[in-house]
């Protein structure tokens, strides 16, 4: 093959397979999107490989897709034009610590875990939390978030510098390990969540926390999502330093109790979790306690023990691994859309609503302290049916959020799945993303079909 005979002149023999299953396995992500096998798959270790890798790709048009570890839930790493799946596994070294700037370099196969396992010998962590142990190139790559962006943001609000590889190979550095800048444009923010179609990353320069003194977290049930929503916009317009806040349904509720065969209340739950020192922590923590009972709160399980306080945040973060694994033969379709915290209570009302007059079987949850929220449907791909009303769905609770203000997604990113919405969202602003895109890769080498119809 002229293809892996070319890429093996460029990298050693042992860093780029055809091999069947290593193709299949870069062929998906972890969405219900049909899978494409790349022509190969290369594994670099450094950024002059990388760089040698695209200057290649680029002279004779071929297409690159970028993969860090597969967790993504729109299709990002498939690659349907097949070409070359850069893996960057081998790229996965935490760099340097710099624990007076709060910054720490990594290249981007670092997983979250990795990066919080070597931070904490600093008293450091990480805290962008996505629930899959994922890349930080990934992350990046998706402005991903999860959890914990209520308190301390999403990924965009996390990296200060970028190392990029760009489509002719050309290397080039976006930021400073500075905190604040005037200078030039804010280069770092757009790569960030731009889904490998402007340029492979390299390296990465982030910002990090010290670990609070104490961390408590808890659980508080509802008669209803719409008392539970309240309840969050409440707390939040007191002031209190919430570190995470998660609302599950009742349908979610009754997933997990079947698959970690627990007996929780199948009602809507919040799950909480506070970070700070102990006087201001406990304050906080009665104030919400006491916010959640004017809502009709009906228990409110506060902890502090960190095995207890796992056990607890079990529940939110193995829903979707409840449901996967308790469909046998379905996939997951995971909805994300986010709406202005005015319009959250309406928008779970109405997701509710439509989940059930469309006929499927439905879970909602979501970072409600941001107004990102979530639908888990689970689908037989080979089900046209099943299909066609997930798709329905998913177009349902997009309008929905445009309507409103919000976004088509919050934090999976585009990928293949919302490509059909950008021109709503953006309108006239997309012929400035795609003259973007045209400007840093005019051949359109980078992971084609993504992002753009």
């Amino acid at each position: 093959m002229v293809l892996v005979d070319e890429l093996r002149r460029i990298l050693p023999e042992e860093q780029v397979t055809v091999n069947p299953t290593v193709l299949e396995q870069h062929s998906k992500d972890e969405s219900y999107h049909t899978p494409h096998l790349p022509d190969v798959v290369v594994f670099p270790k450094n950024k002059e490989e990388v760089s040698e890798v695209l200057k290649f790709a680029n002279d004779h048009e071929i297409p690159v897709t970028p993969f860090g570890f597969g967790s993504s839930l729109e299709g990002h790493v498939i690659p349907y034009q097949g070409g070359i799946s850069i893996d960057f596994q081998l790229m996965n070294r935490v760099l340097e610590v710099r624990p007076n700037d709060f910054l720490v370099r990594v290249q981007p196969g670092v997983t979250r875990t990795q990066l919080n396992k070597e931070l904490k010998k600093y008293g450091l962590f990480f805290p962008v939390d996505p629930g899959a142990d994922a890349t930080v190139g990934g992350m990046a790559a998706t402005n991903a978030s999860g959890t914990t962006s209520v308190r301390y943001g999403v990924m965009r609000d996390q990296v200060r510098d970028l190392e990029v590889v760009l489509a002719d190979g050309r290397i080039i550095h976006t930021g400073s390990m500075t905190a604040k800048s005037s200078s030039g444009y804010h280069i770092t923010g757009l790569f960030v969540g731009s889904e490998g179609t402007l340029g492979a990353f390299t390296e990465l320069t982030l910002r990090v926390y010290g670990i609070p003194e104490v961390i408590s977290a808890a659980r508080a049930v509802f008669p209803s999502v719409e008392e539970a929503v309240a309840t969050v916009t409440d707390i939040l317009s007191a002031g209190i330093q919430m570190a995470r806040i998660e609302l599950v349904d009742a349908r979610s509720i009754k997933q997990v109790n079947l698959y970690n065969q627990t007996d929780y209340p199948v009602k809507p739950t919040l799950f909480m979790e506070f970070h700070g020192n102990e006087a201001g922590l406990q304050y906080d923590a009665d104030f919400a306690e006491k916010i959640a009972q004017d809502h009709g709160c009906e228990e409110f399980l506060f902890e502090t023990d960190s095995k207890e306080r796992a056990k607890l945040w079990e529940v939110r973060h193995n829903l979707a691994y409840a449901f996967v694994h308790k469909s046998p033969g379905k996939k997951m379709m995971v909805t994300d859309v986010c709406v202005p915290m005015s319009e959250l209570g309406g928008a779970i009302h109405d997701a509710r609503e439509a989940i059930d007059r469309i006929g499927l079987d439905g879970a909602l949850l979501g970072h409600v302290g941001d107004g990102n929220y979530h639908s888990i449907i689970m689908i037989d791909v080979d089900d046209p049916e099943e299909m066609k009303k997930a798709a329905e769905l998913n177009a349902h609770l997009v309008d929905y959020a445009l309507s409103r203000g919000g976004s088509c997604t919050g934090e999976h990113g585009v990928g293949v799945g919302k490509t059909k919405y950008q021109q709503k969202e953006h309108g006239e602003s997309l012929d400035v993303m795609k003259a973007i895109k045209f400007a840093l890769d005019p051949k359109g080498i980078l992971n084609p079909g993504k992002i753009f119809e």
